[in-house]
Parts: structure tokens; C-alpha cells; sequence
């Protein structure tokens, strides 16, 4: 994919995460006229994966959920639907601690300066706590979730997800279910994998070709099994940060793999399944479960028909009958797949709680 003008960032140095400063923006349709996402790539050591923001079609014009980059190519393709469909008249900043959400929402709010900018509440910043405004969100059009109202309440119904306190700041997640579409629009909280690749790394798959390599000679050339494995240990990486697959000498790239690691991949994939991310599961609510079963029977009890996360796959086909059964899974216990995976996380997660950074897990 060449870089151009087009996809420019220019404030990547802000949390300089993979590919930097070119951000290419795909725009698809997910349903006619009425919903549709923005996606960009974005991680670490060309560990990128798809971050989406969700555009809604209400009454009075257009809501967006969760921005990505306003890149001149995305605000382009932004203005094509404000043409066809009224302006952009809300923006909503769903997290409380997720940075790679954060750092696009005040430029997006600068982009559309009529429109009004709800966050998430709990809003916080490392090392220093500073007040939005010092961070570049506008103080006169920006309100509080929850605590100050919710917009559009006659069209869109808003479930929180915490908050869950975690030392310097809480987990906060605020979502919508969009009642004309039947969609539940998602931040962080839930995801679906699987071997379908995102059609942005179709269209450049240097990612997929570098870490589908078993050793630094090997050529990158494109061959759809290098491809398909670029991308699974993609999400292995993702998913769990240092798949226990990965030889621990870590400052070899690409990365040594040992046997097995396939038989990791099927284990977070499902085919697709709807789950809660394995970071949050070990990072998040050891502490506060109730919080998330409790969230996910409220989800049960709408007339959903999909789910759309900011991350991975999306849309995922979903109704009352998956996310009851999810929640019942979760409610009873049940051993997460990946076990030897999460061994990182666990690790970071026991780190933390002597450190007395984050409450300690329950029991």
C-alpha cells in the first residue's frame, strides 16, 4: 500500500503505534443507509489489527462512535455521507482508559465543531491527571455519559459497562444498541476471530508476510499459507500480548515459534465465536465479575441481531440466545480457552496487585 497525503496523521507521535503517521481509512456499509464502520490498522511491532469507528444514521443526522485518525482521506469519506445523509450532530468517546481510542477524539472534534462530544465517565491520564480541556477536548460541547444525560434516547439505548477501578483510573465502557438496526456497538468488552482477514492488510499484508515467516532468511514473498499464518499469530499476539508459543528470547524478529501454536489459534477463534477479550478477562474483571455477567443478561435481554466491536472481526451475528449463553458461561466459571496463553497476563495482573496498583481479584 503507498503512502500518500491522503492517509497523513499527524498527530501519531501522541502514541506512536504502527504504521505512524499514514493511516489508510476503509469505509464499509453494514447496513444500507443506515450503519456503517471506519476502519484503520493500528499496534505494535507490526502487530497490527483493524480499530473501528461505527457510524449511525439518526433523525437529526450522524453519530460516531468511537473515531479513528481524521485523516484528509477519512474526513473525506465522512463529508460523502454527511452529503447524502445530514451532518455529523454527535461524537462519543465510549472508553475511559483506552489511549488508542482517546488520541483521535480531539482532533475529530475540532473536524465537526457543531457537533456535540459525550465521554465516557471516569476520564483519566497517566502520569499526570489533566483536565479534558488540556488535552484538547473542547470544554464547551463536551458533557459526561451518563452523569450529565444521554443523547438520542428515543433511538438508542446505553448500557454501561463499570466502572471498575483500577488504580489510576477506572474501566468505563459505554454502549449503544441501536433499535432501528438491532446492533450493539461495542468498544473493547467483547470480540469475534477468526481465519478472515481484515481487507485492510488484504490490500497491504507486509504485517501478515513478515510474521508468517518462521526465521529472518526467509524471503517474504506473498503465498496465501503465509498469509494465513501471518495472521493467526497476529491475533495471538493481540489476544494475549506473548502467546506461550513464542520462544521467550523476544528481541528476535520475526518472532521464534514453537509447535502447537495452530492449535492456540483454534482455541481463541471458535470460528468466530462472540467472547470477552482475554486482556480484559485477566486485567479487568478478576476483580469485579458480577460487573461484567451482569452486563452481558442485560445485552441478552435486547432484540439484537449483531455486535459490533472496535476491534477484529465485525459484523458478528448475535441474538438474545448467544448473549444469554454467554453470560451463563461466564456466571458459572467456566475455564477461558488458552489457558497456558493467559500465563502473561495473569502475571501482569499478580504483578499489579502487590504493587497495591489494582485491587486485589477476587476470590
Amino acid at each position: 500500500m503507498q503512502a500518500s497525503h491522503r492517509d497523513y496523521w499527524g498527530w501519531w507521535p501522541l502514541l506512536p503505534l504502527y504504521p505512524y503517521g499514514h493511516r489508510r481509512t476503509l469505509r464499509r456499509q453494514l447496513v444500507a443507509n443506515q450503519l456503517w464502520v471506519f476502519e484503520q490498522l493500528q499496534g505494535l511491532f507490526a502487530v497490527a489489527v483493524p480499530i473501528r469507528m461505527t457510524v449511525l444514521k439518526l433523525r437529526q443526522g450522524l453519530l460516531l462512535y468511537a473515531p479513528v485518525a481524521p485523516t484528509p482521506e477519512c474526513l473525506e469519506l465522512l463529508r460523502e455521507l454527511e452529503s447524502a445523509h445530514g451532518p455529523v450532530v454527535t461524537i462519543v468517546h465510549s472508553t475511559a482508559s483506552g489511549l488508542e481510542h482517546k488520541v483521535a477524539v480531539p482532533a475529530m472534534a475540532r473536524a465537526f465543531p457543531a457537533a456535540d462530544l459525550w465521554v465516557a465517565p471516569g476520564q483519566w491520564s497517566f502520569p499526570l491527571r489533566l483536565p479534558l480541556s488540556w488535552l484538547g477536548f473542547p470544554a464547551s460541547r463536551t458533557r459526561v455519559l451518563f452523569e450529565q444525560g444521554l443523547p438520542h434516547g428515543d433511538q438508542l439505548d446505553w448500557l454501561p459497562l463499570g466502572p471498575v477501578p483500577l488504580g489510576p483510573g477506572p474501566f468505563f465502557e459505554a454502549c449503544i444498541f441501536h433499535r432501528a438496526t438491532g446492533s450493539l456497538l461495542v468498544t473493547d468488552g467483547l470480540i469475534s476471530v477468526s481465519d478472515q482477514r481484515p481487507e485492510l492488510l488484504e490490500q497491504d499484508p507486509s504485517p501478515l508476510l513478515f510474521h508468517g515467516r518462521d526465521s529472518g532468511s526467509e524471503p517474504m514473498d506473498d503465498t496465501e499459507e503465509r498469509r494465513r499464518k501471518g495472521w493467526r499469530r497476529l491475533v495471538l499476539f493481540a489476544c494475549y500480548l506473548r502467546p506461550q508459543a513464542v520462544d521467550q528470547v523476544l528481541n528476535r524478529f520475526p518472532f521464534r515459534w514453537r509447535p502447537g501454536w495452530q492449535q492456540d489459534f483454534e482455541a481463541i477463534s471458535r470460528q468466530g465465536a462472540l467472547q470477552v477479550a482475554p486482556i480484559l478477562e485477566e486485567l479487568v474483571f478478576p476483580r469485579h465479575r458480577f460487573l461484567m455477567g451482569d452486563w452481558l443478561q442485560r445485552c441478552a435481554q435486547l432484540p439484537l441481531t449483531q455486535v459490533v466491536p472496535a476491534h477484529f472481526q465485525a459484523p458478528v451475528a448475535a441474538n438474545s440466545t448467544t448473549l444469554k449463553a454467554l453470560a451463563e458461561a461466564w456466571q458459572r466459571g467456566d475455564k477461558p480457552l488458552g489457558g497456558d496463553d493467559r500465563r502473561l497476563l495473569r502475571q501482569f495482573n499478580r504483578r499489579l496487585e502487590q504493587m497495591g496498583l489494582v485491587p486485589m481479584t477476587d476470590p
